[in-house]
């Protein structure tokens, strides 16, 4: 459990015991994680200070955070936050007017300026997955994959978010919608980031697997297919093999920036480890899966044509097996679009609201799963 106090305006010896006993009332019958919010709190003397003494005593996971420099420098000085955990406020950015040039499940990339962009954690209380994408694109970086780290972290009214410097950078889908880059260059270009990323071997363990994840989606659909159909499955999806490959897990064109002569991956909040075809499934998803109710879905959420989105999907399998035939190719596709499609029918039955969109995208991949899974015999390759 957990409870957040505020501190305001100033505290000092002709008031100290006021908030003090203010605070022991609100606290009353409480025992579990507090915070003490000094967003709002202008100054704080000794008298201040001995409360916060007291309370790190009775809570010992107590922690101050939102200080501005001022009100942090004085915990600084009085070797306050050597005792306990005191972190200091975060910038405020607006986003009004702001470029949206990306957007994931976990949140959304605006341009603030021509050197910067933040993404926007559609979280409230995203701190902890702002910390792990760090962590996760510090460690693709470091083995060698073209990432933009975030370098700090920012409010956006009641969000988090983090930002980048990306100087003058465009992503993938604005070079395709202005017309810089053709969609052929702009496929092989992204291939040849994808071949870096799962070349890439990890230790078991380094990251979340996939194969974990993807189960998940499995077993929630197989109820709500016939039984030998959801059985078989479920068989296909555990019989894929465990595999140590780096896997980006959101791979397409408005997760890649071109800044310079260089290409740099944005949102690594997805990055896992596992057989590449659970990467293949996801780009089918993004250039094809969601269009298959919705024909004007690569319109609203790449700003490109349903054909130049599949175009996108077939010249990525092209470039990325350039000795293999049509049929190989398609065999691919089948495979992971099987894998696609029983993850966007697990979106739409947890979705809150059931309309008719959501449920013409059920109908469409059940049926979809019903037809391809009697004749399917792995989902490897």
């Amino acid at each position: 459990m957990e409870k957040t106090i505020k501190l305001r305006g100033r505290i000092d010896s002709s008031n100290a015991a006021e908030v003090e006993n203010s605070i022991v009332d609100e606290l009353k019958g409480f025992d579990g994680n507090l915070f003490i919010d000094a967003d709002e709190l202008e100054y704080i003397s000794s008298a201040g200070l001995r409360v916060i003494l007291r309370l790190k005593k009775t809570y010992k996971t107590a922690k101050v955070i939102n200080c501005n420099p001022e009100i942090y420098e004085i915990f600084d000085m009085t070797g306050f936050t050597e005792m306990m955990d005191i972190s200091k406020a975060f910038r405020k950015l607006s986003i009004e007017g702001c470029e949206v040039i990306g957007e994931g499940a976990n949140g959304i990339v605006y341009r603030t300026d021509p050197d910067t962009i933040v993404k926007v954690y559609k979280n409230h209380d995203a701190l902890n997955e702002i910390s792990k994408e760090r962590e996760l694109a510090r460690k693709a970086f470091v083995m060698g994959i073209p990432t933009a780290i975030p370098y700090d972290v920012v409010k956006v009214g009641e969000y988090y978010g983090s930002v980048f410097e990306l100087l003058n950078a465009k992503s993938f889908a604005k070079l395709i919608i202005e017309n810089i880059d053709s969609v052929e260059n702009i496929a092989k270009e992204s291939v040849e980031i994808l071949k870096t990323i799962h070349s890439t071997f990890l230790k078991e363990g380094e990251l979340p697997n996939k194969k974990t994840e993807s189960l998940k989606w499995a077993e929630f659909v197989r109820p709500y297919l016939p039984e030998d159909i959801g059985d078989k499955l479920l068989k296909l999806f555990n019989g894929i093999p465990d595999t140590l490959n780096m896997i980006h897990g959101d791979y397409h064109i408005k997760n890649i920036m071109r800044q310079g002569n260089e290409n740099l991956l944005i949102d690594m909040d997805t990055l896992s480890m596992g057989h590449p075809v659970y990467e293949f499934a996801g780009i089918f998803a993004a250039y094809v899966g969601y269009s298959c109710v919705d024909r004007d879905n690569p319109a609203k959420f790449f700003n490109i044509s349903r054909e130049q989105a599949d175009a996108l999907w077939k010249l990525t399998l092209k470039y990325y097996f350039p000795d293999k035939d049509e049929k190989y190719l398609n065999e691919i596709e089948a495979k992971a679009s099987i894998i696609s499609y029983a993850r966007i029918m697990r979106q739409f039955i947890r979705k809150n609201e059931q309309n008719e969109n959501t449920v013409k995208h059920i109908e469409f991949c059940k049926n979809y799963l019903i037809e391809k899974v009697p004749v399917t015999d792995s989902l490897s390759f």
